[in-house]
């Protein structure tokens, strides 16, 4: 069983403390290429030293600044694996899945239908209010980008993926000895990792309905499928495709994307309808392809163990 795979008598809850620190601090130091290339320009040029983050990404051209935003997410795996191997003594293969390898099959068919949801949802958009998009194709920057996202982004989706579903909901799982608190508090700090996106700055915070129900989408196909491969496969489609379809000013990176939204964002329909309608729709397509079963037990079910409590 995936949660109990990180349940042994040496892994107290104080080690899962000590190694998000560890991999947070990777992830910083994975940040000073940027922070140089920010300091050097402002050096090198009248622009002053930004204050914001949202200021200093807009300071290179879109292609680049991905390229040196996701190296820090290089490093935070690199975190990832020295904590779970020398910290926990397991393997990585232990926060993946708890099957004997990991389920590629799994990753390509979430990957294969989010990309085909989130295609579809953009058309129905597109062509409902064309006046709100405006063609931003340019083929030798749009190829550049194909290649640092493909390469780069399932580093970063992966990455999340691995410290929220993977390592702190093992490491939830430690302290609480039951499935419904892992699910519960991954949700909920992964939804707020993203309180200071533009996005929200933009619409209010309503639109935290859609990142904390995500989380809790992610977690639940964790804990029904026994690993992460589903996550991993929706997260990388969710904001590949997201990066090569459209972009827009007020978005988290700018894109070299196919379109452009020009519209001003507001929070609607479109923030609600993906938690209430269509991650519901998913997991009834996941639960008829891979015979789930047992709801209850699997999301609010304790976990027995002879292991001595944290």
């Amino acid at each position: 069983m995936f949660l109990e795979q990180g349940i042994k008598p040496e892994n107290k809850f104080w080690k899962y403390l000590l190694g998000s620190v560890f991999i947070i601090t990777a992830s910083f130091i994975g940040q000073i290429p940027f922070s140089i290339a920010v300091l050097y320009k402002s050096f090198n040029s009248t622009k002053p030293i930004p204050t914001d983050s949202d200021s200093a990404l807009k300071m290179f051209e879109p292609n680049l600044t991905l390229f040196l935003v996701m190296i820090s997410f290089a490093f935070a795996f690199a975190g990832i694996y020295f904590v779970v191997k020398y910290l926990h003594n397991q393997t990585i293969l232990s926060i993946t899945t708890s099957r004997k390898k990991i389920d590629w099959s799994r990753i390509l068919f979430s990957f294969a239908l989010w990309s085909f949801f989130s295609v579809i949802s953009f058309l129905v958009v597109y062509f409902k209010a064309p006046e709100n998009f405006v063609w931003n194709f340019k083929l030798v920057p749009f190829l550049v980008l194909v290649v640092i996202g493909s390469l780069l982004i399932p580093i970063q989706t992966s990455t999340e993926e691995y410290v929220f579903r993977g390592y702190l909901m093992q490491g939830f799982a430690n302290l609480a000895r039951n499935k419904w608190f892992p699910l519960l508090l991954t949700s909920l700090i992964f939804g707020s990792m993203h309180v200071f996106n533009p996005e929200v700055a933009k619409m209010g915070y309503v639109i935290m309905i859609y990142y904390i129900g995500t989380g809790f989408f992610l977690g639940i196909l964790t804990l029904m499928d026994e690993g992460i491969e589903l996550s991993l496969g929706f997260h990388a489609a969710n904001n590949l495709i997201g990066a090569l379809l459209v972009t827009s000013d007020w978005s988290v990176f700018q894109t070299h994307s196919i379109f452009k939204d020009m519209s001003e964002p507001s929070a609607g329909l479109d923030v609600i309808l993906p938690v209430v309608v269509i991650y519901p729709i998913l997991l009834f397509i996941f639960t008829k392809k891979y015979g789930w079963n047992n709801w209850k037990e699997k999301l609010t079910g304790k976990i027995n163990s002879v292991e001595s409590p944290n």
